[in-house]
This record gives C-alpha cells, structure tokens and sequence, in this order.
C-alpha cells in the first residue's frame, strides 16, 4: 500500500504535460507559502484593532482602499509586462525581454512621482476629515496620514514589476514569498507598537505600509542579483518606441483595473460616508474571514494566467479547454468551502475578535455568496487575460463602474450594511454570464468580432 502511494505521488508531481507540471509545483510552493500568510493576517487584525479602536481601524482601513486607487495609475503596465514576457518566452522571442522590463521601470517612476506631486498638491485644498466622516473625538487630522501611505504606495508600484516577472517566468511562488515577508515583518514591528507605545495611527500607518515596500526594494535588489539577472533592467536599455506597445497593451488593463476598484475597493469609502467609518470595521471583519476561500482558489488559479499565455502562443486549445473544466470542477469544491465557513462563522468570530467587533449574520451570508460568484468570475477573467481578449471585459467594467456605487448606496439604504454587497453581487453575476460565453468561443475557436478582441 505504501509503495502505491509512493508511486502516484510520483506520477502527480513527474507525469504529465511540462506546463502542467510546473503549475502544480507553483501550487504547492505557494500553498506552504500563503498558508502562513494567511495566519500571520488573522493574526495582525485583532492586534490591530485593540491597538487602536474600531473607529481608528476603520478610518485606517478606508485610507488604505482610498491610496489603493492610486496603484492603477501604473496604468496597466505590469499586467501588460506580464503578458509580453511569458509570450516572448513561449516563442523564444528573447532579445526585447530586458528592454521591455527596463521601460516598464521607467514609466512606473515618472508616473508614481507625477502622482504624487499632483495628489500632494490637489488634496492639500481638502479637509479630508470631513470627507471621511472622523469623529469629533479623533482630535487631529488624517490628511499627513494620507500623504504617508500614499508616498508608501507609489514607491511600492514603482517596484511592483518584480511580481510580473515572476509570475511570467512561471516561479509566482516566489511573488507569494516577497508578501509574506512583508506581512511578518508588518506583525513584528505592530507587535512592538503595542508593548512600547500607546494608540498611535501615524505610527501603524508607518509600519503597516512601509515595512512592505522594504521587503520589496530588498527582493528586486536580491533576485535581480541571482535568478533574474538575465533580466536586470538597465538605463542603456530605455526604449521609448517600446513604451508604445507596453503602453497599448496595458490600456486595456488599465481601465479593467479601475473597473474593479469600482467595484472593489470603493465599499469602504460609501459605508464611511453612510454608515459612518466604525461600520467599515464591521464591514471587513466577515470580508476578511471568506478571503480564506478567495486566498486558496487565488493561489491555485494564479499559474494559469501565464500558462494561458503560453498555450495560446502555441496554439495548444486542448490543454486550455481541460484546465477550464478542471477549474470548473475546482469552483464547485470552493463554493460548499464557502457555505460551510458561513455556517461556522459566528463561532469563529467569537474566538477571533471576541466581542470587540459584532457582526451580522445577513452580512456573512451576503460575502459569502460573493466569494462563490467572484471565484467562478475569476476563473473566466484569467483566461481571458491570459490570451489577451480583454474588450468585453473592458466594456463590461466601464458600464458596471457607473452603476455600482448608485446600486450599493441604494441598497445600504433599503437593507442596511450587507447592501453594498448584494450590489457587488448583482454586477458579478451579470458579467460572469458573459465572459463565461467569451471563454466558451473562445476555446470552441468560435470566437468573431468583439468576441475575439
């Protein structure tokens, strides 16, 4: 029995297609990776919130998903990055490869420091306490905390590409590994806040954005002198003319990117203004709790963009369609994973967060039936990506932006904090429907038109 064992772990880990193989080692890595990455993240939130308060948590999570915005404004480049590199790779196309990586470099830096001069300048004119909604009782003002964490993330997306070009080069493990870094180093330092100081939001701010650019500055350094260095970029290798194409491709992702922020990221910000930034505590607590089931189907899924790229580039729609079926039947796995957490939530938050925060029971239930939509979602989108077929998503993004944040605050207003989900659900269901018909045109080389942009 031992021996049989022994010889279908062999089979699984040596037996199959190269591009398989590589992906399910990827998946291992990174589950062994994320796993940890994962506790140490359930573990900094209670720390969090004890050191500061719900409505300082809150306030602090809302600035986050404010300054996340401002990641876009890299414009598309590093998916686009992404996508180059691993078809350069598939076709063996080299000789543009540090060029590439070298522009992309470039533009990320002039943008970031645009960015933050012209934010710098604009919001200067805001009392963004009043925007925010702070309460009387926080008696100073957010907006040096908002240059903080803004100038943490233009350095952190300038240095970004690192991830794409492992990701590319089919080792996302190791992209895994840079933030998990970045989170143990974030627990550390918050660990010592709260023995060493009193509540602090400056100070959190400091160590909760800064200690991730560190990690990340320290990982170009380290793998552009080793396993990269083939793919250093370098000043000589500045191309403009390569900008163009960076740029052409990466437009489409750039505006797909903003769509899901809409739809993402603006949450925090419309409860902060509704219900007040307190609730948004409340809001992130359950979110938190079923990225559990979105954090595991991310890492098994994220292997496929690239090797989408590849199989594409060579033609190889067989393997394609048997990974889409595999995925399919993986979603179903996830979506029972996610019902289940549902029904253990209250208990688990009882032992996470006592009753430091209460959440609702409607409220668990709304994310978790956004985990399962946003996963079979997901599933469709990577394929998408990775073949390059992005202006139906494009389209879909640009026309769900506008009716999303409208939808969440009606629905806030009708059924309470769990609306603003039940909006998010609506719009992935709707687009969901219709990238999963692209998909299927596409693997049915049925695809015409728009279809098969």
């Amino acid at each position: 029995m031992t021996s049989n064992i022994k010889k279908k772990v062999q089979t699984f880990w040596n037996v199959g297609h190269e591009r398989t193989l590589k992906i399910k080692r990827n998946i291992f890595y990174t589950f062994l990776i994320k796993g940890l990455s994962v506790l140490i993240s359930f573990m900094l939130i209670p720390l969090t919130v004890s050191y500061l308060n719900n409505t300082q948590y809150g306030i602090y999570i809302t600035i986050v998903s404010l300054v996340g915005w401002m990641n876009t404004f890299d414009i598309g480049l590093s998916n686009g990055l992404r996508n180059k590199l691993a078809r350069a790779l598939a076709l063996n196309e080299h000789n543009d490869m540090v060029k590439d990586i070298s522009t992309t470099y470039a533009l990320l830096f002039f943008i970031s420091l645009s960015t933050f001069i012209g934010f710098f300048i604009i919001s200067s004119f805001f009392n963004w306490n009043h925007i925010l909604r702070v309460p009387d009782s926080v008696n100073f003002s957010v907006w040096p905390v908002l240059i903080i964490t803004l100038a943490a993330f233009c350095i952190q997306f300038v240095l970004q590409p690192i991830n794409s070009i492992l990701i590319a080069t089919h080792q996302p493990f190791k992209s895994s590994l840079i933030l998990l870094l970045g989170q143990v180093l974030i627990y550390i330092l918050t660990y010592f806040l709260t023995l060493y100081s009193s509540s602090n939001l400056f100070l959190l701010v400091l160590v909760g954005t800064g200690a991730p650019v560190l990690v990340l500055l320290l990982a170009n350094i380290f793998l552009f002198s080793t396993s990269l260095k083939a793919f250093v970029p370098r000043f000589k290798a500045i191309y403009l003319k390569h900008a163009k194409n960076l740029l052409n491709i990466g437009g489409a992702f750039f505006f797909i990117q903003i769509g899901a922020l809409v739809l993402y990221e603006t949450d925090n910000i419309v409860i902060t203004r509704i219900l007040g930034p307190q609730e948004v505590t409340t809001f992130n607590i359950p979110f938190k709790y079923f990225s559990i089931v979105t954090i595991i189907f991310t890492i098994i899924i994220t292997p496929y963009w690239s090797a989408f790229t590849d199989a594409y580039a060579r033609d190889d729609f067989d393997w394609i369609k048997r990974s889409i079926k595999k995925m399919r039947m993986l979603w179903v796995g996830f979506a029972a994973l996610a019902i289940t957490l549902y029904f253990f939530s209250g208990i688990f938050y009882k032992l996470w967060v006592k009753q430091m925060v209460i959440v609702p029971d409607a409220l668990s239930f709304s994310i978790a039936m956004y985990t399962i939509v946003q996963t079979w979602m997901v599933i469709h989108a990577y394929l998408l990506n990775g073949v390059g077929k992005l202006r139906i998503q494009l389209i879909l993004v640009l026309i769900t932006s506008f009716l999303n944040i409208p939808l969440s605050i009606f629905l806030i207003k009708q059924v309470g904090l769990p609306g603003t989900v039940w909006a998010n659900i609506i719009i992935m269901v709707i687009m969901s429907i219709i990238v999963t018909w692209q998909c299927k045109l596409i693997i049915e080389k049925k695809a015409t038109g728009i279809w098969n942009r």
